[in-house]
């Protein structure tokens, strides 16, 4: 049984990688990355909060997103009925407020159409700067099948078509079984279609620190690597974020308000009482549930949400707003994800505080302090997307 349920699924220094020799093993990889760092400030670890977008990047290959992205999972089912037209209205609203860029999927039910249906709206009825503004970003989850040019092609013809673009902004890459080296023959073709424009960026989600290794050594130029990351799950801070230190892949998160576990809506609940607390009835609450009880239990969870209070009154914000902020300070992290109840609920307010919320040191050391008393989920769970992939 899988831990946390199945997948719906520059710091001043820009530094630029090269290999010396492929076929070092893997406990040696990142001490072998010969590492050219060029000065600049285009991009810092901690960018200035007023900051609301960051430009992942990869040799020629780059892409400007919003720092906070709107994630469509929310559309998959599980979270309530949704109304194409309200979600699309939503979708305006949004992208109004600055936060335009969204995140989806092939297999999030109809993100990607929702997507095409809302790109149309935004060229007939907004002027052409906020339409240089929206981006997508989407993600192919093909089987573990052999993976020939046309196959894959195919796969990415069908989300440009749903997603009514020429091309698409970024395609992140998942895959299930490493085993099966076909994940690179994908993504060599993922690159060629981005050589023919089809894709603007490649990247990746769910990967692992070796296997990002393994495909940077391959020369396939990916920007970013999606993955699980909230004050609770700290699994990317270490192999995973010193990997992205030696390159130039950005980190972008999911799961950082934990489904809305981390919330004033729990604190000071007892789930531990049937029907006592909040109920968990959408996948990503249940899913987040578990993570918490591999990190630590909820007697402490409590003690992180009480933290987060006090931290949130300080400066005037919720619990989730000060959690997005604590990890967009967190090394190597480009973008974090925030999901979207589009046409239930919105918290386009929320979200736009996240962008302007200042967390001083001693509000980030109050919060690391809880989180390091929770249990190494390394060790628990193994690397980012290990979650996927061990029963």
């Amino acid at each position: 049984m899988m831990l946390v349920g199945t997948i719906t699924a520059h710091r001043h220094f820009l530094c630029q990688s090269s290999v010396r020799n492929p076929s070092f093993s893997s406990k040696n990889r990142l001490s072998s990355l010969q590492v050219k760092c060029l000065n600049t400030e285009a991009e810092t670890v901690r960018e200035s909060p007023q900051q609301r977008v960051t430009i992942v990047k990869n040799g020629s290959d780059s892409l400007e997103i919003c720092r906070v992205i709107n994630g469509m999972w929310q559309t998959s089912g599980g979270w309530g009925r949704i109304d194409r037209e309200s979600a699309v209205d939503a979708m305006l609203g949004y992208a109004d407020s600055g936060l335009s860029t969204f995140d989806m999927a092939d297999h999030y039910g109809p993100a990607e159409d929702l997507y095409g249906i809302f790109i149309n709206r935004i060229r007939r009825e907004r002027p052409a700067e906020m339409l240089e503004r929206v981006r997508g970003l989407t993600k192919w989850v093909p089987p573990p099948v052999k993976m020939t040019s046309s196959y894959v092609r195919e796969n990415i013809d069908i989300s440009r078509k749903r997603m009514d673009v020429a091309s698409l902004d970024m395609l992140q890459f998942h895959w299930w079984d490493y085993s099966n080296s076909g994940y690179l023959d994908a993504l060599k073709h993922l690159t060629d279609l981005k050589e023919q424009g089809k894709i603007k960026t490649v990247a990746l989600t769910n990967f692992d620190t070796e296997r990002l290794q393994i495909i940077l050594e391959n020369g396939i130029p990916v920007v970013s690597n999606q993955v699980q990351h909230s004050i609770v799950d700290m699994r990317p801070q270490q192999r995973m974020a010193e990997l992205c230190q030696l390159s130039e892949v950005k980190l972008i998160t999911y799961g950082t308000v934990m489904g809305g576990l981390l919330s004033e809506k729990f604190l000071d609940t007892n789930l531990s009482i049937p029907f006592a607390g909040p109920p968990l009835n959408t996948p990503s609450l249940q899913k987040y549930k578990r993570m918490v009880d591999a990190w630590g239990g909820w007697s402490l969870f409590q003690v992180l949400l009480q933290t987060l209070k006090k931290v949130s009154l300080k400066h005037g914000v919720s619990i989730p707003t000060v959690a997005v902020r604590y990890i967009l300070n967190q090394k190597s992290v480009g973008g974090s994800m925030v999901g979207v109840r589009l046409g239930l609920v919105q918290h386009v307010k929320d979200t736009n505080n996240v962008l302007s919320l200042v967390l001083d040191e001693e509000d980030m050391n109050s919060i690391t302090e809880v989180s390091n008393k929770g249990k190494d989920l390394m060790s628990v769970i193994g690397d980012c997307g290990d979650e996927y992939r061990r029963a």
